[in-house]
């Protein structure tokens, strides 16, 4: 399949060195602000293609699947310009800036009939699945809470400084910890209580959430870029719980018993960088005529935006095109 990539930042150049590894995939034009950016991209990772705008690069009638690159705060018109020319979509997360931009671009790929996908990787990668089976088994016993943190000393980046950006924490990396509890205490949430630190800008420089649970389970849920943590996520259970190493990318799960002493051990299998999972769910969405991933389909991608649309209202943080609606 033929790839196209818009951006040429650090994580499109973590997805090209991705699917130049890829049989199924060919990496085969990339699309950016300047063509001499584009070219050095091209040249780099092996595509055939270099356009010095994104309008280029969607007109390109032999790219089958563009994978979106930019700032969040661009998605949103990013996705929209590639469905109106025809293009299957894989966009990064966060998806848009919030849940009526989802709306209505999910509204357009259906009426389309092009793939439109989130590349939240972990919904994609194999330690999902061993995850839920542990969590199936019974072995912890009914779970009845859960932790999970993620925090990067990235304070210092454009993007996550400026409200234009949609920056802040939320979107850049609170996504995680709000996905991990998604995929293991579902989305039947009966409220949900936030608060957060806010930078001189106005976005969130650190943000914690409690999700109460309709069934009496709770999860917390915490994201900062002014430092680093151990990036764990934990189930608890009435047998023992889970430990979950690295809830971006998970480097290994241990399960320990009520007298904390450890049962289980579980090693993530090898990967290219782990955003082979995504690409791959997207190649076989696509040669089915699929609009959607099964891993993380719209109907899950808009609830999430809507879960972070409420807690940005609760912390007080508002892009600045928002502020007129």
């Amino acid at each position: 399949m033929k790839m196209g990539i818009m951006g040429a930042g650090n994580i499109a150049g973590v997805m090209a060195e991705t699917i130049r590894q890829m049989p199924q995939v060919c990496p085969f034009a990339v699309g950016s602000r300047t063509l001499e950016k584009a070219r050095s991209f091209a040249e780099k990772y092996g595509f055939q293609r270099a356009y010095g705008s994104y309008e280029e690069l969607v007109s390109d009638p032999e790219v089958q699947l563009i994978y979106i690159a930019t700032p969040h705060s661009h998605h949103y018109e990013n996705i929209k310009l590639c469905l109106e020319h025809g293009r299957n979509v894989l966009v990064e997360k966060a998806f848009t800036q919030n849940a009526a931009q989802a709306r209505e671009v999910v509204r357009m790929a259906k009426e389309k009939g092009l793939l439109l996908a989130e590349a939240i990787w972990t919904r994609y990668m194999p330690m999902r699945r061993t995850l839920d089976e542990i969590v199936a088994s019974g072995v912890i016993g009914k779970p009845a809470s859960l932790y999970a943190t993620l925090s990067y000393p990235i304070a210092h980046i454009r993007r996550i400084q400026e409200p234009a950006l949609a920056g802040g924490a939320l979107l850049d990396i609170g996504v995680y910890p709000l996905n991990f509890a998604s995929m293991v205490f579902g989305d039947d949430i009966e409220r949900i209580s936030a608060s957060a630190v806010l930078t001189e800008k106005g976005v969130d420089a650190v943000t914690t959430a409690v999700l109460t649970y309709r069934d009496g389970r709770a999860a917390v849920i915490h994201a900062d870029c002014q430092a680093a943590s151990n990036r764990e996520g934990a189930v608890y259970g009435e047998k023992g719980y889970i430990l979950v190493q690295n809830i971006n990318n998970c480097e290994g799960i241990q399960v320990y018993n009520a007298d904390h002493r450890l049962i289980a051990s579980y090693e993530t299998p090898k990967q290219i960088t782990g955003y082979e999972y995504e690409v791959d769910a997207c190649v076989r969405a696509i040669e089915k005529g699929d609009i959607e991933c099964p891993q993380m389909p719209h109907e899950e991608t808009i609830r999430i935006m809507e879960f972070m649309d409420e807690i940005r209202r609760q912390i007080g943080v508002v892009y600045p095109d928002e502020k007129c609606l």
